[in-house]
């Protein structure tokens, strides 16, 4: 079946906090692929790796049925410049 957009941004708000996420279903609708752009305050002292591994954690059960997860950020606060376009896509912390 896939999954929804809305379960993976469910899933990712709920464990890693972020101030800013974006999630787009890259596969057509059928939930299988999907970009991500993550700030979290969570991954403030961790390397790229490690903040990758944390949101892949985060959508552990997701991930059974998710074919391709590209994370194209995943960033501190301090690290993140919004574009003037993400502003309303910005979520408070």
């Amino acid at each position: 079946m896939g999954v929804s957009k809305e379960q993976v941004e469910a899933s990712l708000t709920s464990k890693l906090k972020p101030v800013h996420l974006e999630v787009i279903d890259i596969s057509g609708g059928c939930g299988a692929s999907f970009e991500v752009e993550v700030v979290s305050e969570q991954f403030e002292g961790k390397r790229l790796l490690e903040r990758h591994r944390m949101v892949n954690a985060a959508l552990e059960e997701e991930m059974k049925e998710i074919h391709a997860l590209s994370i194209k950020k995943a960033q501190t606060p301090h690290q993140w410049k919004p574009s003037p376009d993400s502003a309303t896509q910005t979520k408070d912390a």
